[in-house]
Order: C-alpha cells, then structure tokens, then sequence
C-alpha cells in the first residue's frame, strides 16, 4: 500500500517526508551525493509510494468497445497496461468537445459527442476491466480504489459547449462524474471567450457570458472544479472573481518560460495562489519551450512534407484536424502515424543533432518557477496524452517514472514530489466539494 493513503484518507494529503527541499534524508545520503543507481533506486521508491495523478488525458470513444479498449497496449499514450508500467495512479479521462456553431444544431452534435465520452469511461470502468480500474467521485475514493490495487479514473470536461444553453445540465455532469469543466476550448463558446482570441483581439463576450456567470456558480454549487486552461485572460479574471470556491488551471504552464496564449502570466499565477487553487504544468512542446519546439517542428515540417508528398497525404494544421469529425479526424491521424514511422530515422539522423527534442528536464522547468513564484501548495502535473501532449522521457504513460526521477534530481522532497503529484489537485477537490456541501444547504438543494 502506497504509503500516505491513510492520511490521504483523513484529508491530510501528504506523503512521509524524505527530507527537505535541498535534497536528501536527514540522517541518510544527500541525494547530491548518490551514484546514479542510487538516485534511480531512491527515486523509485518514492514513485512507488506517491500518488501520481495526471490531470489531462484525452480519450477516441473508438477505443471503448468490446473488442478494442484500454485493458490492451493500445497505441494511445495512455491505457491499462502502461499505465501500470510507468506506474500512473490516476487518469483524468477527458469529455473534449471542439468548438462549433453556437446553433441548436450545433449544440444537439456537441451534446451527442459528450455523452458518448461519458458512457465510454464508464464502460471501461463498469464492464470492459472493472477489476483494474474504477471511477472515483472524490479523494477518499481515489485512496480505497488505489490501496485495492486497482487504477483509478477520473473525468474533466473540456469545453462545456456540449451542454447549449440549459446550465441545468452543470449537475448532471457532476453526476455523471464530471469532476472539473472548461467553458471554453480553440474558439469562443456561448459562456466564454477563448484564449484564442488573443491573437487578433478578437472576442465574443469580453470575459464571461451572462449565462457563464451563471455556470460558475452552478460548478460551485455541484462541487465541479473550475478550469482556466482554455478560456481568454478576461474570462479567467471573471472565473476568479466569481468563484467561491478555488479553481485550476488543469494543463497549463508558465508564460514567462514558454510565451504562448494558453500558459498563465506571473499575474494570473499568482492571482490562482490567492485564489486557493491550483496550477496543473503540462508535458506539451510547445507550451514547456515555444523557441526549442517550433525550431526542431520546422526541421520536421520539411521531412513530413517530403514524405507526404511521396505517399499522396495531404498534412493539415492542429486546428483542422481538432474540428473534423471524430471518425474523419482517426482516419486522418491513422495516415499521419504511418507518415510519422517512417519519417522516425530520417529525423533521428538530420534532426536531433541539431534541434533536440523538448523533454523532461524543460517540463520540470516549469514547475521550478512555478514553484518558486506562487510555492509548492499550488502546482501540479499533467500530460495532455492523446490531446496532443508527450516530451521526451515522458512520451506516454509507460515512461510516468522518469517526471519524478527528475524532481527528486533537482531536490525535491517525498512530501513536495507528493503534493505536485496529488496532493494539491485532491486538496482542491476537497476544498470545492466542502464549499458546494454548504452552499447547498444554504439553498435547501437536493
């Protein structure tokens, strides 16, 4: 049993401590001391007996079937078998809804495409390896499915499009297991602007809708966790401003390290510091290192054209692949596999000399700031598997081991390297559930 489940259990959310911030057991061998077998050997320890939580895992309802699903190594950064591999406790199995037409036409597509999601993580749960996974609802939750051996699965909903214009649907997400919720995605949605917007100063609502004011208090009052990672700067200071309870941003970094739209400023970082909340830094190229990662994509642009152009495959942008429909946007990504084989050794030859590959120690990067500027309380960790996320060292699930490796390198403790895994992201949890519990008293709600 995973050391710190029973405090996790009594809401304490901490680990033992393997010492202090500088590295290193009172008593035992500094870690800047060790070999390197040693250090890998402290290192697995301490992974063993932590929470690793991943905040932001993306999901294809085609891998939810009878005969095609995540109790196989599927070729998705995340599943069953590499999960137990690397070791990862807790998926957050994301309802992802691209933005389309704020219509009723719109709105019945985007519907019909968040409640498949939903059933799909409960069939994974429910029918398909129940004896391997369960959906958990809250922290205690997540340490009586852990110390039962199993994995634990857990929902974010990405764009709360899907729900149109009845916010009465805030609750039955909740009940369907949402456990936090964007209002936005790469485009403006009927309750809030996107950070997309930023680039040509373009926005529908300037912040929040009416209706998304709205929202944020019905996510308070159903104990939904507030996520920043998608929406615009003005939507973010709305959300922050009106909600009761602490948000999260559950895959964004830090902009003064990586300077793209969806990275957090120094300002908002703190503002999330005094909002209670959390900061989940995410493992995605270009939001970890914007200059290293266009440079060495560039180089890699060029071969895939090239190849490309051999095999008759035409290369789309993120954004159109993001908007096509599910079935068109697999068999687009099925081609683009093929391609990205075949191109693995031309890029190993003519790219990697020349514009290495972002990778672990830039992601922990990230959380070094972070942790310096708003403290170690407030910051996390997710990956963006199968959404567009993965670095070298961490590029799906099986390889979750070499994050901590480099956490307790740079001198973390068990108790910090606990907290940055879960402990802060379930403290938050913890904290809206409570705030919702009394709000609906208040309210005589059922």
């Amino acid at each position: 049993m995973k050391q710190h489940l029973l405090l996790l259990a009594t809401l304490a959310l901490f680990t033992w401590s393997c010492g202090n911030a500088n590295g290193g057991d009172q008593g035992l061998k500094n870690v800047a001391d060790m070999s390197e077998e040693e250090l890998i050997a402290h290192a697995k320890e301490i992974h063993d007996r932590v929470i690793t939580l991943d905040t932001h895992d993306d999901i294809n309802v085609d891998n939810f079937t009878a005969e095609k699903n995540y109790s196989q190594d599927l070729e998705t950064q995340v599943n069953l078998p590499k999960m137990e591999t690397g070791g990862l406790d807790v998926a957050w199995f994301i309802v992802y809804t691209g933005q389309g037409d704020l219509t009723p036409d719109g709105y019945a597509a985007a519907a019909k495409n968040a409640m498949d999601k939903f059933t799909a993580i409960h069939r994974l749960c429910e029918e398909i390896a129940p004896e391997r996974i369960e959906l958990a609802l809250n922290s205690d939750d997540v340490a009586r499915i852990i110390a039962s051996g199993k994995k634990v699965a857990m929902i974010g909903v990405e764009n709360a499009y899907p729900m149109g214009e009845d916010i009465s649907l805030v609750k039955k997400y909740h009940e369907l297991g949402a456990r936090y919720m964007s209002l936005a995605h790469n485009g403006h949605s009927q309750f809030a602007d996107s950070n997309t917007g930023e680039a040509e100063n373009d926005y529908l609502h300037d912040g929040l809708s009416e209706l998304g004011k709205e929202v944020i208090k019905e996510m308070n009052k159903w104990g939904i966790m507030v996520d920043i990672s998608h929406p615009s700067a003005g939507a973010i200071e709305d959300m922050l401003e009106l909600s009761k309870a602490p948000i999260i941003a559950s895959h964004s970094s830090a902009r003064a390290i990586s300077d793209h739209s969806r990275n957090l400023t120094d300002e908002q970082l703190l503002k999330v510091k005094e909002n209670g909340g959390v900061v989940q830094a995410v493992a995605l190229g270009t939001y970890v290192n914007r200059e290293k990662s266009e440079a060495r994509n560039e180089k890699i642009r060029e071969i895939n054209e090239r190849l490309a152009g051999e095999m008759g495959f035409e290369l789309l942008g993120r954004r159109e692949v993001m908007q096509m429909e599910e079935a068109d946007r697999e068999a687009y990504m099925e081609k683009y596999r093929a391609l990205q084989e075949q191109a693995k050794p031309i890029v190993a030859a003519e790219v990697d000399p020349v514009a290495p590959p972002v990778d672990v120690a830039d992601f922990i990067d990230h959380i070094d700031y972070m942790v310096k500027l708003i403290g170690v309380n407030h910051v996390g960790i997710s990956s963006d598997f199968d959404g567009g996320g993965g670095i070298k060292g961490w590029e799906d699930a099986s390889e979750t081991f070499n994050v901590t490796l480099e956490l307790v390198r740079r001198g973390y403790s068990e108790e910090e390297i606990g907290k940055i895994w879960s402990g802060n992201l379930l403290r938050v949890l913890d904290e809206v559930q409570a705030i919702a519990s009394e709000i609906q008293k208040e309210e005589g709600a059922m």
